[in-house]
């Protein structure tokens, strides 16, 4: 494991919700786990006393004279996207990146890792709301508005605010291993991986009569996601058309069948990968891919990354 120190940065004006995404994994004590938990403290950009969101006051731990002794810095969001970044703040975290720390941004708090240079040439996400302003304002980041989270190895951005959680639990599983982040994401009440991006996330209405439709459907296609399961089928056990079926399944959950299919079958692999020594042939039979092949392709497109290498960098954990 890395140097376990996080250093969440506040300021005036603080997001509060983006930094309890990392206070309250990183911060909460877990004697229950079999690990050397994170030390988390906070940092002030600013001198004063400092407000935040909801008429809360925040007292921060130390200045930023404290930062080179971070092993990873959370900027969890900022004041707003067209505040300027102090020139002292920029210099701060260039410094621990070059000693380092990695740099982790919730939600706006990519604009800050923005200022500092360290994001050109790589892949980053904001909330979907601001990406067109960060991919006009920084043309020399590749912003992705479609993911929850980007991990550029040292430099880590998430989309916007509960995408915190879900990078914070991704740095769990990087220092920990799956069990401790599972046990983890359990104690939050959320899913230890969520799949899909925010894309899902924007503004798109859908009717309750659409989803209650579906949901029968849906329960069932979870529980039998590694078996054969045609659209005729699907459509039979939801008294529907094929036709109607298709259309009320995209309206419902906003993709087909098969996309939804996939991702499931995903998951079930990636748990197999994770927590067993299954050959490929196996694993891919258990998740519902039939091939080896199969299997493999839905990685790479879905994942970016083999089978095999991502269970080298997580099951070794």
């Amino acid at each position: 494991m890395p140097n376990p120190l996080v250093m969440a940065l506040v300021y005036d004006g603080l997001c509060n919700f983006e930094f309890a995404c990392a206070a309250e994994v990183f911060g909460l004590p877990r004697p229950e786990l079999d690990a050397s938990w994170y030390r988390f403290e906070t940092c002030a950009t600013e001198s004063g006393p400092l407000r935040a969101a909801y008429g809360m006051r925040i007292a921060a731990d130390h200045g930023l004279s404290r930062l080179p002794e971070a092993g990873t810095i959370i900027v969890p969001g900022w004041k707003g996207i067209d505040v300027p970044v102090p020139p002292a703040l920029i210099r701060a975290l260039r410094a621990a990146h070059e000693r380092g720390a990695r740099l982790v941004s919730i939600c706006s708090g990519a604009f800050v890792l923005a200022a500092t240079g360290l994001l050109d040439g790589r892949r980053a996400t904001t909330h979907w709301r601001y990406a067109d302003a960060l991919r006009t304002r920084y043309p020399a980041i590749e912003v992705d508005a479609d993911v929850l989270y980007v991990d550029e190895g040292q430099v880590m951005t998430s989309a916007g605010s509960a995408a915190g959680l879900d990078l914070c639990l991704y740095l769990v599983r990087r220092d920990h291993g799956p069990a401790i982040a599972n046990a983890v994401a359990r104690r939050l009440v959320v899913p230890p991986h969520r799949e899909g991006g925010q894309a899902q996330f924007v503004e798109r209405p859908v009717a309750t009569r659409e989803r209650d439709a579906m949901s029968s459907v849906l329960d069932y296609m979870q529980r039998h996601a590694v078996e054969p399961l045609t659209i005729a089928a699907l459509a039979s056990r939801a008294t529907m058309s094929e036709r109607t079926f298709l259309r009320r399944f995209r309206q419902a959950t906003g993709e087909t069948p098969g996309d939804w299919l996939v991702k499931a079958r995903l998951e079930r692999a990636r748990e197999l990968l994770e927590t067993t020594s299954l050959s490929m042939d196996r694993i891919a039979q258990q998740s519902g891919f039939g091939t080896s092949m199969t299997l493999r392709h839905h990685f790479r497109e879905r994942l970016g990354a083999s089978p095999t290498s991502y269970r080298a960098r997580f099951a070794g954990n």
